[in-house]
């Protein structure tokens, strides 16, 4: 008897497999995002401040005009001035910015800001070597062009004007007479002053460029100390009409002569209560005040009297 095997029969099924319902095309997509994500992030880390500035700026205001993409102001609202009320945040904005960047930090020491009568004072001190401009010339420096831009940043959204001095010490700047401290002292000055405006200070913001050579020394025991050497940026204060308190109390004034008045006789709605009856009785209004009457006819009235004759015995 022939063994029956079972048939089996094999189907090759040609074509493309089955539908896996798109789902790795979604996380493959979540990935690639992350990663970009990822590199975007690194780059911005080792990138200059300048850069993460602006980048920060164009979230904060994408559709701002500014010279740099974008800018460091919250929308539109309008730039608030600088005066004496609100100098100190503008003093720590700035101490604060020039911690955040570690070649500035070093020179901490040298960059020296204080609070003047004529405005916040911003030096720039050399030392012996130079450090924000090179030795006897007005070419700024890489530390000093890098601090410029920082404090333009910062000052190029104020409406206070800005004042830039160059000092000297008095050590004379060669045997040429034609070039002498006066002109390095304003040269430096000057220097400063297109570099702040190529970083987005307006024309009109810089009110004055001085130069004063070695007349107002810093150190003034040593004329020929370094530190005579530097760059003063003065924010001019903006002056304040009528701070909101004195308005406050401007208006309150009226209302005390008010009182004034009230409590004075010629107001009628403040009459003392005691006179009051006497001043809106008919009588007093129609009737003159009593009159000295004379003696004839006083005699008169007593003799129509019944009984005056009797009286008069």
């Amino acid at each position: 008897m022939a063994d029956k095997r079972p048939i089996i029969v094999i189907k090759k099924v040609s074509g493309h497999g089955g539908h896996h319902g798109g789902a790795w095309k979604v996380a493959y997509a979540d990935f690639v995002t992350a990663m970009m994500a990822l590199f975007i992030v690194l780059w911005l880390l080792s990138s200059s401040a300048k850069v993460k500035k602006a980048v920060a700026g164009y979230f904060n205001d994408p559709m701002s005009s500014h010279k740099e993409t974008g800018s460091d102001k919250m929308g539109d609202d309008e730039s608030i001035p600088i005066d004496k009320q609100n100098v100190q945040k503008l003093k720590e904005q700035i101490q604060k910015a020039i911690r955040e960047q570690k070649d500035l930090q070093k020179l901490a020491k040298q960059i020296e800001i204080t609070i003047t009568p004529e405005g916040l004072r911003i030096e720039l001190i050399e030392d012996k070597s130079g450090t924000f401009f090179q030795s006897g010339s007005a070419k700024l420096s890489d530390s000093g062009q890098q601090l410029l831009d920082m404090l333009a940043g910062q000052l190029k959204p104020l409406p206070n004007h800005l004042l830039l001095e160059g000092h000297t010490d008095s050590q004379p700047y060669s045997n040429d007479n034609a070039y002498t401290n006066w002109e390095l002292s304003a040269d430096r000055a000057n220097a400063a002053r297109r570099l702040l405006q190529q970083d987005g200070v307006g024309k009109s913001q810089i009110s004055q460029v001085r130069g004063y050579a070695d007349q107002l020394l810093r150190v003034k025991n040593d004329p020929l100390d370094p530190s005579n050497r530097r760059v003063s940026l003065i924010v001019q204060w903006v002056e304040v009409h009528q701070p909101p308190a004195a308005a406050g109390e401007d208006k309150k004034e009226p209302k005390t002569s008010e009182t004034a008045k009230d409590l004075s006789p010629a107001n009628p709605k403040s009459s003392d209560q005691k006179s009051t009856p006497t001043s809106t009785a008919k009588p007093s209004a129609t009737t003159p005040p009593a009159a000295p009457v004379p003696t004839s006819l006083i005699d008169k009235v007593k003799g129509m009297l019944p009984g005056s004759k009797t009286t008069k015995k």
